[in-house]
């Protein structure tokens, strides 16, 4: 069994150690600054997590828990700010190292200290960038040229009755860096900084009206691997109508784009935790195949589900089951090389096929929810149409 020690314990987390944990294949350590109280239900595989509590701010404390109790791995899936000190003590302790950040500064900083290292370290391993990605690098590949791919991911409550038309379902910080980062495209097979809440559009999904705009981090490590090989690409956040215009007048009509601590405090005393949501991923290519302009698209919806005796959002379970699955092929299947590892090395049918990746395909979870019993219409393909 692989030692993973994951540090975080909020609902990713929370629901990372239970998916690992139930492979009975790994020894998960959910740590946090107090020892975490949450109840999971894993039958026989109770033993296979250890909550603990840990501060990731002390090295020493950090670096002799994982010395005595033999750790392969460490997960970062604390906010965004805490992310390079996670990847430090992995880089310190010659451990492998899997993170879900969308913060793009941060993921340079982990592919700088990768460089000489004998151990994984895999950024991004989450929806957006991270299930995105492998998706749309298995469009791009269909083409012998690609002129356009398109992103969208909209992580969307099913009911709203809020002025923001939103509510919370991930790290609070996480969504404020990506309205207030620059965003990062191609443009022109040149990387290009896009402004945030601009190039607003509108998208039918369903017979439903959404908006998209820019948001930062969702393009990944793409904007690197096919800079000067495809023309254009570019990432947006999904959000019902009206979402943008508010935020524009948060962020930027009253300056509060420097002052983030303050804008979580209004979002957290503002908006809605919920536990029914639904994720839209949407990603559309075009370019040339064979000599012949061609348009190929994935279009899916993810919903909720109950597992591990409580209900799990669909973005915890778009953002835990690609983190087990990178961390499934890096330590039990061996298919990367020591180093920094992109999203894209993975292949959509790797990432479906994988005993944590089922969810993308059947909307449930292998052995743990009957697709028999579900509810959810099993054929979520959407039909998407831009305004």
């Amino acid at each position: 069994m692989h030692n993973i020690l994951i540090f975080g314990a909020g609902r990713v987390g929370l629901l990372t150690s239970a998916l690992l944990a139930s492979s009975g294949d790994y020894q998960v350590h959910l740590a946090d600054l107090e020892q975490p109280k949450k109840k999971l239900d894993l039958v026989d595989y109770q033993k296979n997590v250890i909550m603990t509590a840990l501060d990731v701010t002390k090295t020493q404390q950090v670096t002799d828990y994982i010395k005595i109790n033999a750790i392969d791995a460490v997960v970062c899936a604390l906010p965004y700010f805490l992310t390079k000190k996670v990847a430090d003590i992995a880089k310190s302790c010659d451990i492998h190292y899997f993170d879900l950040t969308e913060d793009v500064e941060t993921t340079r900083y982990v592919e700088r200290i990768a460089k000489d290292s004998n151990k994984i370290f895999a950024p991004q391993c989450g929806l957006a960038p991270g299930f995105i990605s492998v998706v749309t690098n298995d469009l791009i590949q269909q083409f012998d040229q690609v002129e356009t791919a398109k992103m969208r991911v909209g992580a969307l409550p099913v009911n709203i009755s809020n002025p923001l038309q939103y509510a919370l379902t991930w790290s609070t910080a996480g969504l404020i860096n990506e309205y207030v980062k620059p965003c990062l495209a191609i443009e022109n097979h040149k990387v290009a900084t896009l402004k945030p809440l601009e190039d607003l559009e509108t998208i039918k999904i369903d017979g439903l009206t959404y908006e998209a705009f820019n948001t930062s981090g969702g393009i990944g490590s793409l904007k690197d691997t096919y800079q000067g090989k495809v023309r254009n690409i570019n990432y947006k956040s999904v959000r019902y109508p009206g979402h943008c215009e508010k935020l524009r007048f948060l962020i930027n009509d009253l300056k509060l784009k420097d002052k983030q601590e303050l804008l979580c405090e209004i979002f957290e005393n503002a908006l809605p935790h919920v536990d029914d949501d639904v994720v839209l991923v949407y990603v559309s290519t075009e370019g040339y195949i064979n000599g012949e302009f061609s348009e190929k698209h994935f279009a899916k919806k993810f919903h909720s589900l109950y597992a591990f005796g409580r209900n799990w959002t669909a973005l915890q379970l778009t953002t835990a089951c690609g983190l087990c699955v990178t961390i499934d092929l890096a330590l039990k299947e061996n298919k990367f090389k020591p180093g920094f590892v992109k999203q894209e090395y993975i292949s959509l049918q790797q990432m479906m096929d994988n005993r944590f990746g089922h969810y993308y395909r059947y909307n449930f979870l292998q052995g743990l929810t009957d697709p028999k019993q579900n509810t959810i219409e099993q054929n979520d393909d959407i039909s998407v149409e831009f305004l």
